[in-house]
């Protein structure tokens, strides 16, 4: 048995790239992609860390547009998130409390830079069958199963994601607000707070995704679910992010627009457990 001391996948800048890795019980595609209307970098990163046997941690961080050194914040995030990880090899127990170093850590590394440098974050851990979600700002966390019941979605830290929540603001209404991009919590504030999710054991065909909010501002939960609860991950990949894609080049032509148009920086890791290779095992 070695030790992994690399990440298995880290996307930083990306103009578009996808890629995949899997280790005995898991499988992950990652995808991102610059806004296709800018020229300057791509401020979201991506991270497939694994973290001994049977254990793996993604995550997906989004510089905040507008402010400076986005790009630098979310590649500080997975780089403290990756470094902190590392510790926890071999050694599940331990993950939890290395997650949340590493997003502590990386947020008073980012408030370091003065700049006013700034990032979402959601991280998902999987440890034999089980996963755990994390997340601070509008980047998501879902879980579905192959039948299209989502089982857990995070609540995005925004006064739309809270309004929705709270039934005051239908989802649909949502995806065209003026207000959308505003968020109220990120790294690289000092009032910084982490959520965790619940702990939950993954049926043997559900799907996890974590995503930056270039995917949810251009689909919709419901066609996200769609596409993502069945097929193979490269290829869930490749539609997510050709559909994300191609709204993202159609102006919506009013705010009522039934689908969306929202450029942006597009980053997302989908990951299942390997079927397969975990009865291989289980019979070994």
């Amino acid at each position: 048995m070695s030790l992994i001391t690399q990440p298995a996948i880290c996307l930083h800048q990306a103009m578009s790239a996808i890629e995949s890795a899997q280790d005995t019980l898991w499988q992950a595609s990652v995808f991102s992609q610059r806004d296709p209307f800018k020229s300057s970098p791509n401020e979201d990163s991506a991270l497939v860390m694994p973290c001994g046997e049977n254990s793996v941690v993604i995550a997906v961080a989004d510089g905040c547009g507008g402010m400076r050194g986005g790009d630098k914040a979310s590649k500080l995030a997975m780089d403290y998130l990756a470094e902190s990880v590392e510790q926890s090899f071999y050694n599940p127990r331990l993950i939890r409390g290395a997650i949340l170093d590493g997003i502590e850590n990386a947020n008073r590394a980012i408030q370091s830079l003065k700049i006013g440098a700034a990032c979402t974050i959601a991280i998902v851990e999987f440890h034999d069958g089980m996963i755990r979600s994390y997340h601070a700002g509008d980047s998501m966390v879902l879980v579905t199963t192959n039948r299209g019941r989502v089982r857990y979605q995070s609540i995005s830290h925004s006064p739309i994601g809270y309004a929705v929540e709270s039934g005051m603001l239908q989802a649909d209404a949502a995806m065209h607000h003026e207000d959308r991009h505003l968020i109220s919590n990120c790294l690289g504030s000092p009032h910084m707070r982490i959520e965790v999710g619940p702990s939950i054991r993954l049926g043997k065909n559900d799907r996890v995704l974590v995503a930056s909010d270039g995917l949810f501002d251009n689909l919709s939960t419901d066609e996200v679910v769609t596409i993502l609860r069945c097929g193979e991950l490269t290829n869930v990949a490749e539609k997510l992010s050709a559909i994300a894609t191609q709204r993202m080049l159609t102006e919506s032509t009013s705010m009522s627009a039934s689908t969306p148009s929202k450029p942006d920086d597009l980053t997302f890791i989908a990951l299942r457990q390997n079927r397969e290779q975990r009865i291989s095992a289980t019979l070994v």
